[in-house]
């Protein structure tokens, strides 16, 4: 096995300085510059700075910590989208323009990145999307610049339908009202056989008081037979589950509360639902491979801490840049990127991903989890119930290619 380096001080200085360099600069001739766009503040702002971290680490190990690819130097711009579509869509236009980026990755949220989506396809330049979930991201808003190594909402609802879709199972939805919690609870309606959904509630991303909306959950299950679910699809924000928690419906009602994985800090509720059940793209202590090993170990080196569910995504966008530029040696033309990567697999902290040639959707393993209260951790611990791999979800493909 190849041992992958990460940068010294001075390389990671380097690239930091980089980043900032002014951008009226031409490009030079051995650089390739790669956008940056994300939410380093918002209501995002935990998730944005997640990826950031991830993606330098990733650069590095990629790269056996010399931030060069055949010769080039990788030059990262950094761009704060704030979670606003519209200065989203501005930057990734400047990015393109102005910076001469070659490439940009990102954004955080589903409306930023379905606003950048033409920007992508007019510049003619690739866009990796990472985190953003949105189904209709590689569905009907799709176009062929767009590659997406974060997981879609189909992949998150057939994971999470592996845990729920159970005989004599009535489900209420609670989802934000934009983009990634329509697509998530549509992908997760389509992806069950047997559970019922009786009820959906949509609220405001910026909702703090959930009181009327529980109280409408409450409602629509409290008197139908067998397990009865809220199944929670949030982001950022104020999440629902101390609301949920303060309410113990499960004692009041028997109904239970289920949801995906989240960020450490988000999963500090999760301690309050043991055993609750659910589907995680991402929890530092399940995938057994190299490269998750060596993230971990860094990330505990350089932040005293573990790396968290976008650490992860940051990376793996990493790592699907320099392997496409491994593959064409350096040479940045756009369509012959799309060509690399139509059908390329590379390595990641969940192990191997292989973009999926008709929609550049990055097809990935997922990870049906239990909750395990440990005192030693202050969140919920997603306790590995099964690996679900990759060929085992029929993931649809939703543009009109």
């Amino acid at each position: 096995m190849t041992r992958r380096l990460f940068p010294t001080a001075a390389l990671a200085t380097g690239l930091l300085l980089a980043a900032a360099a002014p951008v009226a600069l031409a490009q030079a001739a051995n650089e390739i510059r790669i956008a940056h766009v994300h939410s380093l503040t918002g209501p995002l702002e935990a998730y944005g700075k997640q990826s950031k971290v991830g993606f330098q680490l990733g650069l590095a190990y990629a790269t056996n910590g010399t931030m060069t690819v055949a010769g080039k130097k990788l030059v990262v711009i950094e761009k704060d989208d704030q979670g606003k579509p519209d200065i989203g869509k501005s930057l990734l236009a400047a990015a393109f323009g102005d910076d001469k980026a070659d490439i940009a990755v990102g954004p955080t949220s589903s409306g930023v990145a379905l606003a950048m989506l033409p920007v992508a396809e007019e510049y003619k330049k690739i866009l990796i999307v990472e985190p953003a979930v949105a189904d209709s991201i590689t569905g009907e808003k799709w176009n062929k610049y767009i590659f997406r190594t974060g997981r879609n909402s189909s992949q998150d609802a057939i994971a999470n339908g592996v845990a729920l879709d159970k005989e004599g199972v009535t489900i209420a939805t609670l989802a934000q009202d934009y983009a990634f919690g329509r697509d998530g609870v549509k992908a997760f309606k389509d992806a069950l056989k047997t559970a019922k959904i009786v009820h959906e509630e949509y609220l405001p991303t910026n909702t703090t008081d959930f009181t009327a909306g529980i109280q409408r959950l409450t409602d629509a299950l409290k008197d139908k037979p067998g397990r009865k679910v809220i199944f929670v699809v949030w982001a950022g924000g104020t999440p629902p589950y101390n609301a949920l928690a303060a309410l113990e419906l499960k004692n009041r009602f028997g109904i239970e509360v289920a949801s995906g994985g989240n960020i450490l800090p988000a999963m500090a509720a999760y301690k309050q639902f043991p055993g609750m059940e659910g589907a995680a793209y991402y929890y530092f202590g399940i995938p057994k491979n190299p490269v998750n090993e060596a993230m971990v170990a860094q990330h505990y080196k350089e932040y005293k801490a573990p790396p968290d569910f976008f650490t992860a995504g940051g990376f793996s966008a990493a790592m699907a840049v320099v392997t496409a530029l491994k593959k064409t040696n350096g040479d940045t033309n756009t369509n012959k990127l799309i060509k690399t990567m139509e059908g390329m697999s590379f390595e990641t902290p969940k192990g191997t991903m292989t973009f999926r040639k008709e929609d550049h959707q990055a097809m990935q393993n997922m990870y049906h989890f239990k909750i395990r209260v440990d005192p030693a951790f202050p969140w919920g611990v997603p306790e590995l119930v099964r690996e679900i791999k990759a060929s085992e979800m029929d993931v649809p493909i939703r543009n009109k290619r």
